[in-house]
Order: structure tokens, then C-alpha cells, then sequence
């Protein structure tokens, strides 16, 4: 039985674990999904593109990371909403103080890859 002095805060808890960011794009819970990740900051050199790849084995997404010349690195990455987004924000935390930016942009997925890869 739910104690009367808890349920303010367990409402709260429910309303956010339901709705989620507002910043994020709403789509429809397990819909296959695809975003493209431009970084920057300092993102070359320091093992990025293996580390985000090692990531990603832990969850069910495909894709690629690439560095780019002008110092960015790009990612694409697919899967199914919840994955994607988990993943993406795995690679937030672990990449927190090398990340001055990050621009996603929403892409239709196509299904093209069956791994996570680096491309070199």
C-alpha cells in the first residue's frame, strides 16, 4: 500500500519516467530510429571513435563514427528509439569533458549496417 506522504513524489517520478526530456524528439516507444552526431572539442586523439564503438556493444544499435578534418567526429547510429537513446547518452557521460558540442540531427533509418564500426 502506497503511504499518503510518498505519493507526490512518486507521481513526479512516474510523469518523468513516462514522458522523458523535453528537448528529445517525440517518436513512438521501440519505433527503429536513426540520428546523425556531429562533436566537437576535444574529440580526436584521445580514443574517441574506439571507446564510443565499445559502447555501443552494449546496446542494440548500428552505425558507424568517423573522424572528420576540421576536428569533429561524426556519428550515425540506428536502432530502436529507446537503444539509441540510451546510447547516445552513454556517449555524453563518458565523453563529458571532451565534449564542447554536440549537433544531432534526426535521420530516416535504412537498415544499411549490421554492427557498430569504426571507419577509419
Amino acid at each position: 500500500m502506497m503511504r499518503p506522504h510518498l505519493l507526490p513524489a512518486f507521481v513526479t517520478l512516474m510523469v518523468i519516467a513516462t514522458t522523458g526530456r523535453p528537448d528529445e524528439p517525440k517518436t513512438e516507444p521501440g519505433k527503429p530510429i536513426a540520428r546523425r552526431v556531429h562533436y566537437s572539442g576535444r574529440v580526436q586523439g584521445v580514443g574517441f571513435r574506439d571507446t564510443t564503438a565499445e559502447i555501443a556493444r552494449g546496446y542494440a544499435v548500428t552505425g558507424w563514427v568517423k573522424n572528420l578534418s576540421d576536428g569533429r567526429v561524426e556519428l550515425l547510429v540506428e536502432g530502436r528509439e529507446d537503444a539509441v537513446l540510451k546510447f547516445l547518452a552513454a556517449v555524453r557521460a563518458r565523453w563529458k569533458r571532451n565534449i564542447d558540442r554536440e549537433q544531432i540531427d534526426e535521420r530516416k533509418p535504412t537498415g544499411d549496417y549490421k554492427s557498430f564500426t569504426v571507419k577509419r
